[in-house]
């Protein structure tokens, strides 16, 4: 990449298009396009192929579709898969036609089997049945990551997919019943220490365990493998440190000064039982994630208590 390429980050107003962006700017770019959907109606085809006809992007990331944790995924998994095929389909037959040198395809890691071989690898996708709480979303995630094989396949387009691990950061939306579950935790553990609750009930058991990523470490992730990944993809970027749900509550607890109980609903859903990425492709490439959890746990409370004072709404969503 050179500074003035032109490069269209799909998804510019998400918590991992933003990050995306602070790692284009890292690295020396200037000339990033990254409209919010107010801006540029990403499901619409049409609007897509002006843009990138008028914008002329040697590269394109996306990091666009509506997601959430369980909680959002159980009350509309229509909703959510078809807005992901809708901006998968009209963004990749868009960059397609418009002959995009290089385009990057943020999937996640709901792809793999609910029991799936640990760590998770590419060769497991397709191997076994989703899980049941996301199984909607997670479809049309998986669709996109064939349809960059498939266009690949017919017509050579340089497409990638890239499966992340759950990842969070200042950008996030801390909703506390729909985010994903740092940043819900983060809302409701807060409320709880502010009000003196004396316990905080969570959803599941505790056990699950899962590997997280600090949004900027994700954004240079992305900038390394669209400069240097000379694979087909679908290439993981996971940072590697893996933690149960209990231990991530706990340490948010410590971090937001909640000193109650912390007691978990086993009535509820646990999602997949372990997700841990084989990152191996990654780490050939030199990449290692720079921020140690704890840090990155307290860069995104700092944002969520600026984003408190600024509104009276912000824990509700962003």
């Amino acid at each position: 990449m050179h500074a003035d390429d032109p490069v269209f980050v799909a998804g510019g107003e998400t918590t991992i298009g933003r990050a995306v962006v602070r790692g284009l700017a890292r690295c020396g770019l200037t000339n990033i396009a990254a409209p919010s959907r107010d801006e540029l109606d990403i499901t619409d085809v049409g609007a897509v192929s002006d843009f990138i006809a008028r914008t002329r992007p040697r590269f394109i990331l996306v990091a666009a579709g509506r997601s959430g944790g369980i909680g959002l995924n159980r009350r509309l998994p229509a909703e959510l898969m078809l807005d992901n095929l809708r901006v998968a389909t009209s963004i990749l037959s868009a960059a397609a036609h418009r002959g995009v040198e290089r385009l990057l395809y943020l999937a996640s890691s709901c792809c793999y089997p609910r029991h799936c071989p640990q760590p998770m690898r590419p060769e497991h996708l397709g191997t076994g049945l989703l899980e049941p709480t996301s199984e909607a979303y997670a479809t049309a995630k998986l669709a996109a990551i064939r349809l960059c094989q498939a266009l690949h396949a017919e017509r050579s387009a340089p497409f990638l997919a890239a499966i992340p691990a759950d990842v969070f950061g200042p950008d996030s939306s801390f909703d506390p019943e729909d985010s994903h579950v740092i940043p819900a935790l983060i809302a409701r553990l807060h409320s709880a220490a502010r009000e003196g609750q004396p316990h905080v009930a969570l959803w599941g058991t505790g056990t699950p365990r899962r590997e997280f990523l600090f949004a900027d470490d994700l954004g240079d992730a992305c900038v390394t493998v669209i400069q240097y990944y000379a694979g087909c993809g679908p290439i993981n970027l996971g940072g590697g440190h893996e933690m149960t749900i209990r231990d991530v509550a706990t340490a948010i607890a410590d971090v937001v000064g909640y000193r109650g109980q912390l007691i978990f609903d086993t009535s509820r859903p646990d999602g997949m039982p372990r997700k841990l990425l084989d990152s191996s492709e990654l780490r050939a490439l030199g990449w290692r994630p720079a921020t140690p959890f704890r840090t990155a746990l307290e860069s995104t409370y700092q944002a969520f208590l600026r984003h408190l004072t600024e509104s009276p709404n912000a824990a509700s969503g962003l």
